[in-house]
């Protein structure tokens, strides 16, 4: 139906645009033609530009709801952030006192191990001091034996024995 009215447009456009030969103005028509014309143009071009613009109206929505919705999940992954953030910030507190108590544990084992390896080792001084003492008077008391023994003097008593020991021990 608009095509039928279109093409009667066009040949009225034709019919009312050709010269006459009066001398009056020609305004009515121009008038028609630049209607036609104008109605021309707006019938072909409408509709694709409306296209257009609806399309593009439509494609600048859906980037703006995308920036949006990147926006929300930016927001929602910084908040996750600051969430773990704070959870690493606590348990680094809570690390850094149970290694300050495993700390203090650990030396005072170490400590404790210390005396008494200490005391260990002060006993087994003691007991190598006794150890080397006894050895010390067994050596005083064989030298002394020898040297009693190899006077081969039989006047040797009792006395003059305790004069040796005497003097060795002094």
């Amino acid at each position: 139906m608009s095509r039928i009215i279109v093409l009667m447009l066009m040949i009225s456009t034709y019919a009312l645009a050709s010269e006459a030969e009066h001398a009056g103005t020609d305004i009515v028509q121009r008038t028609v033609n630049f209607l036609i014309f104008a109605g021309l143009i707006w019938y072909l071009v409408a509709e694709p530009v409306k296209n257009y613009f609806t399309s593009r109206s439509q494609a600048i929505a859906d980037d703006l709801k995308r920036v949006q919705d990147k926006l929300n999940e930016s927001i929602t992954l910084k908040k996750e952030a600051l969430a773990k953030i704070s959870e690493a910030e606590k348990f680094a507190t809570e690390l850094a006192e149970i290694s300050k108590k495993e700390n203090k544990n650990i030396n005072d084992k170490i400590m404790t191990q210390c005396d008494a390896d200490l005391e260990a080792v002060a006993k087994q001084h003691v007991a190598l001091m006794e150890f080397e003492q006894r050895n010390m008077v067994r050596g005083v008391v064989e030298e002394i034996l020898k040297e009693t023994l190899g006077k081969a003097s039989e006047s040797f008593d009792k006395e003059a024995m305790a004069n040796v020991l005497l003097k060795k021990v002094a």
